[in-house]
Parts: structure tokens; sequence; C-alpha cells
């Protein structure tokens, strides 16, 4: 756990992004200014982890978690509806490919890696299997009507929802994740708490309300510039896309991943300090709200300024889906994982990324 205190590291990164993020905007862009911007990046990114601990750290579980994934959630879906606007007939399957690729990147790329590493260094490790069905529950409720019924409710729209349809989605995706919250944090909370291991923990003494409300403030401060900064790269990974003449929707990849890293490195850390309930916490959560966030606001948006908005997967994709939800349910089903498990969602993410690249 992070110490009462704010290292001068962790407000030194998220200034500089914003130096960065000024200058790029201003002076426009450049091998150097986007040279450095990715640097700023990667450093703003363990900033705001940081931050997130102290946070953390402060409130206890499963609230420092879902503080993390409702504000990445939050900025990652003004970073999709400011894209959406700013080139509406390309952008039409944006939202449906990040947050496809967010759920990707969660349920296999993160929850296999915190699998894999928790794993080797602690052999196996146990969660809370109450809470874990409870998360995917909904997200395969979440999953399913939002990114397959489209294919199925109005076929002769293809991969679109008509309007009142659309506004069914939407308003049933904010139902299934309030009430995931309510359970998460009020109902029963219990089944989201940390289980008791051997593995001694330190238990440093949590920060002052000073501090944490400073890390509240730079964590907010750090996603902004992350997601800013994310957004000023955005056209030089288009124009790399378009050199290596690969999909289109990877640019949706990139952008969940990006916006991910901050999460990515919250849970791997946790589940290598053998708190794996902290990581399973964090990764569903933000796959969740992800999908219970992101998809009514773009509807909103879509429907607000009659933007074409197309949500269905294509087979290859409901493939993939499937078969990601199928094995989180069966990996996530004992409340007890290995190396084994994190290598089996380790190596669907690897497919994943390949055919995304390679169609």
């Amino acid at each position: 756990m992070a110490v009462a205190g704010t290292a001068r590291w962790t407000w030194i990164w998220p200034a500089l992004a914003w130096i960065i993020l000024v200058v790029t905007l201003v002076l426009g862009g450049g091998g150097v200014i986007y040279s450095a911007a990715g640097e700023a990046l990667f450093g703003t990114v363990f900033a705001a982890v940081y931050h997130a601990e102290m946070v953390a750290h402060r409130v206890g579980e499963p609230f420092g978690t879902l503080i993390l994934a409702l504000a990445v959630t939050v900025i990652e879906t003004a970073l999709i509806v400011s894209v959406m606007i700013a080139a509406p007939a390309e952008k039409a399957g944006l939202a449906r490919d990040t947050v496809f690729a967010a759920v990707m990147i969660v349920c296999n790329g993160i929850v296999g890696a915190c699998l894999l590493m928790g794993g080797v260094r602690h052999r196996e490790q146990g969660f809370q299997a109450q809470g874990a069905s409870a998360a995917l529950a909904v997200l395969v409720a979440l999953t399913s009507l939002t990114m397959v019924l489209p294919n199925l409710a109005a076929q002769e729209l293809g991969p679109l929802y008509n309007k009142p349809q659309l506004i069914f989605a939407g308003l049933v995706s904010l139902v299934l994740y309030f009430a995931f919250v309510f359970i998460q944090t009020v109902r029963h909370r219990d089944y989201f708490l940390p289980v008791k291991t051997s593995t001694p923990e330190e238990h440093a003494p949590p920060p002052d309300n000073r501090t944490t409300v400073l890390s509240a403030a730079l964590l907010v401060v750090s996603l902004v510039a992350i997601v800013g900064l994310a957004k000023a790269l955005t056209p030089t990974v288009e124009r790399g896309i378009d050199f290596l003449q690969v999909p289109k929707a990877v640019v949706g990849t990139i952008i969940a991943a990006l916006v991910l890293l901050p999460e990515a490195v919250a849970a791997i850390k946790a589940a290598q300090s053998d708190r794996l309930q902290t990581s399973l916490n964090l990764a569903l959560g933000s796959a969740l709200a992800t999908i219970g966030l992101t998809i009514p606001a773009v509807a909103a948006v879509s429907i607000v300024l009659g933007y074409r908005l197309e949500l269905g997967l294509d087979t290859k994709e409901l493939g993939l889906l499937v078969l990601t939800l199928l094995l989180s349910v069966i990996t996530l089903g004992t409340g007890r994982t290995t190396v084994l498990q994190g290598v089996v969602h380790l190596v669907i993410f690897a497919a994943f990324l390949f055919f995304a690249v390679v169609p």
C-alpha cells in the first residue's frame, strides 16, 4: 500500500503532460513533440495509479477500485464522443470497436496477466467467487444487449438498432450497471472484500484527509492528461495504421489500451501483492463500467445529433466474445486460480490481437 504523503514525481509527470498537451494544441505535432507526448503519457499513467492507490487505501475496498474504474470510464467516454463528433461518418463503429476491445483487454489481457503474475509468485490465489459470478452475470447481459442483439433485432439495419431499440438498450445498460454498483457497495459488499491469505501484508497508515483530497484531484488531472495525450496521438496512430494497411478497428483497440493502462498497472501490482480480489474488482468493474456508461452516452449523442451508431459485432468478434465469456465463467467459478488460467486467458488475448491485425 502507498504511504501517507505525496511523492514529488507523482505531480511532476502530470504537470509535464499538461505542458506538452498545450504545446501540441498550440504548435501542432512533430516527431520530437509526439515522442515527448508518448513518454509523458506513460509517466502520467504511473502517477495516476499512485494516486488511485492513495485514495483506495483511504476509502477501502471495493470503493477504491470503483473510483478508479469510474474515473477512467467517464474520461474514456468523453474521448470516444469527441472523436465521434469530429468525424461522425468515419467513426460510426468506433464506440463498438473501443468497447469490444476494452472487454477483450480487461477479461483476457488484464485478468490473464494478473492470474499469471500472481500465480508465478504465490502458486495459487483465492478470491470471492460470489462477487466474480455477480460481475460476470451482468457482463454477459450487457454484452449481449449492446453488441449481439443489434444484428438480430432489426436485421434490415444490419449492425444498428433503430431509435426505440437504441433508447431501450441505453436505459437497461444504466439499470444493470447501477444495480451492480448497489450490490457491490451496499447490499452484498462482503462479496467483493479481499479473502484472508497466509501472505503477510504491509499495513501502512492510511493518508490523512488533506493528502487524500490532493491525490483525488491529481488522479483526475492525470487521467484527463492521459486521455488528452491519447487523443493528440490518435492522428499519428491512424497514419501508422494506414501505412501498415491494417483494419481501422485497430484504432479502437489502441484507444482502449491507452485509457486502460492505469487500471492494468494497478491490477497487476495488486495481484503480485497477493490481493487478487482487488485485481478482479478493478478489472471486471472496468469492463462493466465501460459498457454500462459508454453505450448510453454514445447512444444519446447518436440520437440527439442524428449520427449513425454501429453496435453489432461481426461473426469473428462474436465468436471471440462468446469464448471469452465462457472461459471467464469457468476460470472464475471456483474461487481459486493458478498460472494455467492466466496462460489460457493470455492466449485468447493474443488471438484477439492477431485477428484484429490480420482479419
